[in-house]
């Protein structure tokens, strides 16, 4: 992991939270956004409203 989690607008698709977490983790960004696809279907909504929470809460890149 690499420090603070900070949101990746550079390579974001919607509002960067998957992006940010693939360069804070080390992980493939494409491994990264179909795990947040799997936990919408498993979660339903749960899965949406913590990516939207963390995509507000959490700091830009610099």
């Amino acid at each position: 992991m690499n420090g603070r989690f900070a949101l990746n607008r550079a390579k974001a698709k919607v509002m960067g939270v998957a992006a940010g977490l693939a360069d804070w983790t080390g992980i493939d960004v494409l491994a990264v956004r179909l795990g947040f696809i799997i936990a919408t279907l498993v979660t339903g909504p749960v899965a949406i409203l913590l990516y939207i929470l963390t995509g507000w809460l959490a700091t830009d890149e610099r």
